[in-house]
């Protein structure tokens, strides 16, 4: 079969899709950027994966850089290989569903859930139990596979969105790395911050010590990391605070309160070894998501209750009123 639509010809083939088509000469642009606009289906790190793969061909020769400036009037042509299959496991296990629709799922992420399939964590993980429920979900990123479009914490309880589909995969990315995605997490710390509101900016790299930790480095050895805090309420020995995360970084906000001077009550990683509460996890929660989704204007906003053993933790300090984020 082939489609012809402002000069894209897309040839369908057994084992792959080839599309071609033919670059404004007028315009001089990037090799991956011009790919995004004729593949908006496809995200920009799938398109400069099949460029590093000797997939995309300029003027009839393999191009592997993504970084070619395109000046000429020159074919492109793009080979997307077939879905590949993967060997993760479809599984029965109850998913708390917050929000579905056609591109999307918003998921109330439990304690204790690792989020994708690794070493030691082979089941059981939300990507199986995604599979479980949506097991015709379209291949993301090549795979057979629900996107994955960020990630929590094993022991971080709340939201976490799954992308359908590969144009929702990219559209929810794009939000993420613009920063224009509002996340809200709660945090219960040992001791309190210095300030009852603040910001954070301290870089996160890899724990060159320690290969399953982060550590807070200098920005030329680590990824910029920005925080924002705002403190609820204070009690005795430990104060309950409300985090915006202005970047994602693998444990920042765990780095960040630690910084602070207050680690997270039950970190055992980057705070107190003896945990100052009987708590079988950290109390970090994802408490709410606001964004834009695909194919809207307004953006949307997720929220997920605190967990019931963490809210058990805050009626404990017999406050004069219960905490209570529903």
């Amino acid at each position: 079969m082939v489609l012809v639509c402002q000069l894209l010809k897309v040839v369908i083939k057994m084992d792959e899709r080839v599309v071609k088509f033919h670059i404004d000469p007028q315009k001089k642009e990037r090799l991956d950027k011009t790919l995004v606009a004729h593949l908006p289906e496809l995200s920009r790190v799938r398109l400069q994966g099949l460029i590093k793969d000797g997939c995309v061909y300029v003027g009839g020769n393999v191009e592997s850089k993504a970084s070619r400036i395109l000046e000429h009037q020159l074919e492109i042509e793009v080979h997307i290989p077939a879905t590949v299959a993967t060997n993760l496991v479809a599984e029965n296990i109850p998913l708390d569903i917050l929000f579905e629709n056609a591109d999307l799922l918003a998921i109330n992420k439990p304690a204790g859930m690792v989020v994708h399939p690794a070493a030691g964590h082979g089941m059981g993980t939300l990507v199986n139990a995604v599979l479980g429920y949506a097991p015709d979900i379209e291949g993301i990123g090549g795979e057979e596979r629900p996107g994955i479009v960020h990630r929590l914490d094993k022991d971080t309880s709340g939201i976490i969105l799954v992308a359908k589909n590969e144009r929702a995969h990219r559209w929810l990315q794009d939000q993420f790395r613009l920063r224009q995605v509002e996340k809200i997490y709660i945090a219960l710390v040992d001791g309190a911050p210095p300030t009852a509101t603040g910001r954070v900016e301290a870089a996160i790299g890899r724990d060159p010590s320690h290969r399953k930790k982060m550590s807070v480095t200098s920005l030329g050895k680590g990824r910029e990391a920005i925080s924002e805090y705002r403190l609820l309420e204070k009690f005795k020995e430990h104060a309950l605070l409300e985090f915006h995360p202005l970047t994602g970084r693998t444990h920042q906000i765990r780095l960040h309160c630690a910084l602070l001077g207050c680690p997270i009550v039950g970190d055992r990683v980057y705070g107190r070894k003896n945990p100052s509460i009987n708590l079988n996890r950290h109390f970090l929660h994802a408490h709410s998501l606001k964004i834009v989704l695909p194919g809207e204007l307004e953006a949307h906003t997720f929220k997920a209750p605190l967990p019931d053993d963490l809210q058990q933790v805050l009626d404990s300090f017999k406050t004069n009123e219960n905490v209570n984020f529903d």
